[in-house]
């Protein structure tokens, strides 16, 4: 070897000397060192690509995405958005905020490095669909495309890398910012899509949210926290799976239309009918599959399907059953989705206890903590005069009320019946009355020209007296509202016999004022069923201040699942669902305002 080495040296730097022997000899020797130097070389480069790593993984990357944060959340400033790819930055004035907080520096990348609470953010955003939202609201698929693009390829340039982080971690925290959002107040405000929904939305100061869940390495556990903690939404998000699964193995068949089934048929349509029940679970499987005779166990399946709809019980396939019957599995998926969200709408605290009404069922809960102490149906405004949605605090009742009888129901109920009875205002005991106050002077009906009468031309108000045709009844509940809602007795009582209770004026006509009365006065000893009625019955208007203010939630649920795991649907009576149906498929979300 020192031989060839000195022989390469001579030919190399000492003239040509000509040595054919020994210059194949040293075409051997040279191919081998030629490899030896590339291989040298490669490792050189290796070596200095290792030793710019580190240099700028010490800090320099995270100072270039730093640099870059800044320069794409200030050049938004002008631009009035972040775009990235053909993503759109949504969090428009949270994210800047948290990332001048950090003075611009990255939150889920660290010298150079993507952190695995990356990893964790996008695992769960890929499983929003269980909350009945889309990943794809929140980035998913350029996030991972980003993550893909650094892990994968060793042929980025410093600058090209640089670039790339930074636009990752302004999506990561656009996603988590947008997701959180969605989970603790709904992906939809309810007040833009309908202005009798008004609830007190969830504030969360999701900034410091996300801040600490990166500190503490809690990104998944933080998020599945932000979302309502109640076993209601709980129990629905399983009925979500539920369903989606029917839908996705092609839902249930649709009973044929034919005249009303009932105990004792036979026919072709009863097979079918008891396939759809089977299907979801209003049947045991294995109760005659193909029999085509409506026994004693196919009534029972119809009345429990029937009670889980909302509709009379009576065991019988009529129109209105038939109907529901046949209402797709695809539809009944998109009930459960629509009422998630407005479970989000809700406080995450309804008070330990607290009174729930949900409008859609006609029905009042009262509540103690997960125990529903107190039911009674109730009757909700009409199509044209909707009871509105909203959260407030009982503080009140009053006992043998007036009625003061709002402008529009005079003008649009009062003055159209007192054209057709002149009798009518004396009949109801009404009272008409001008100016207010001291200045208050009783009018008698007579005196007013009724046939000339129209809504502009009347500067008189109504109040109807206590007795037993006011229609507040003996008891009016009230929890102060923009609505003027309340709750109140209704001398009607035959009306709660109806499955649809559509009939007031927008308050809230309750079956059992006098339970509800003794409940919320429970713990004040005068008051017992006896001297409650006699207060009604003494024909003066008597207020009696609750010795606790109790929370009321005036709800609209079309879709929920009762305590016994029945997943209960209802009809969408004020129309609601197609508005929030709409809204919820909006390709994009709405812009975080904090």
């Amino acid at each position: 070897m020192g031989s060839g080495a000195s022989r390469i040296s001579r030919k190399l730097y000492f003239g040509p000397v000509i040595d054919w022997d020994v210059m194949l000899f040293d075409k051997i020797i040279m191919k081998k060192y030629t490899l030896i130097i590339m291989l040298i070389s490669v490792l050189f480069f290796l070596g200095a690509i290792s030793t710019f790593s580190f240099d700028i993984n010490g800090g320099k990357i995270d100072n270039a995405i730093a640099e870059q944060i800044r320069n794409r959340i200030e050049s938004s400033a002008i631009l009035e958005t972040i775009i990235i790819g053909d993503e759109l930055v949504y969090a428009s004035m949270a994210l800047p905020v948290f990332y001048e907080r950090r003075g611009y520096y990255p939150g889920w990348i660290d010298s150079g490095m993507i952190l695995q609470q990356a990893d964790s953010l996008i695992g769960i955003i890929k499983l929003a669909g269980a909350e009945g939202l889309r990943p794809n609201d929140y980035h998913v698929a350029k996030i991972d495309s980003l993550v893909s693009t650094v892990r994968r390829s060793f042929r980025l340039s410093e600058a090209k890398k640089v670039i790339i982080l930074a636009d990752l971690d302004l999506l990561l925290t656009d996603a988590f910012l947008i997701y959180g959002s969605h989970l603790i107040s709904g992906k939809v405000n309810p007040v833009t899509i309908d202005p009798e929904w008004f609830t007190n939305l969830c504030e969360a100061d999701l900034i410091s949210i996300l801040d600490n869940a990166l500190t503490e390495n809690s990104i998944s556990s933080t998020l599945r926290n932000l979302a309502p903690p109640q076993a209601g939404y709980t129990l629905l998000k399983k009925a979500l799976r539920r369903y989606r699964a029917l839908d996705s193995q092609g839902g249930w068949p649709a009973v044929p239309e034919g005249p009303t089934l009932k105990k004792g048929d036979a026919g072709e349509r009863i097979p079918v009918l008891r396939q759809r029940l089977t299907i979801t679970g209003d049947l045991a499987e294995y109760s005659a599959p193909d029999s085509i005779l409506f026994d004693d166990s196919l009534e029972a399946a119809v009345k429990r399907f029937q009670n889980r709809h909302g509709l009379d019980i009576d065991g019988s396939v009529g129109k209105s059953t038939l109907a529901a019957l046949n209402v797709p599995a695809n539809q009944r998926v998109r009930q459960i989705l629509l009422n998630l969200e407005r479970w989000r709408w809700l406080p995450q605290d309804l008070g330990k206890r607290h009174i729930l009404i949900n409008i859609a069922n006609y029905e009042l809960d009262v509540n103690e903590d997960t125990v529903t102490v107190l039911t009674m149906r109730i009757i909700v405004g009409k199509t044209y005069r909707r009871t509105p949605v909203f959260s407030d605090k009982m503080t009140y009742l009053v006992l043998s009320p007036y009625w003061n009888i709002p402008a529009n129901i005079t003008s649009q109920d009062v003055i159209p019946m007192m054209k057709k009875n002149p009798e009518y205002i004396k009949e109801q005991n009404i009272k008409i009355f001008r100016g207010y106050g001291s200045e208050r002077v009783e009018i008698r009906p007579e005196s007013i020209d009724w046939a000339a009468l129209s809504p502009k031309k009347f500067d008189f108000w109504l109040r109807q007296e206590p007795g037993p045709k006011n229609a507040l009844g003996g008891i009016k509940f009230m929890f102060p509202n923009k609505f003027n809602v309340y709750l109140h007795d209704t001398p009607d009582k035959n009306l709660f016999s109806k499955s649809s209770r559509g009939f007031s004026s927008g308050c809230i006509r309750i079956e059992k004022p006098f339970d509800l009365a003794l409940y919320l006065l429970r713990n004040l000893p005068n008051w017992s069923r006896e001297e409650m009625i006699k207060a009604v019955n003494a024909g003066a208007e008597r207020t009696v201040p609750l010795p606790e203010q109790i929370p009321v939630h005036v709800l609209y649920w079309t879709a929920w699942v009762s305590p016994d795991g029945g997943v209960n649907f209802r009809e969408d009576i004020y129309n609601r669902d197609s508005v929030l149906s709409a809204a919820l498929n909006e390709e994009h979300p709405e812009p975080l305002e904090n």
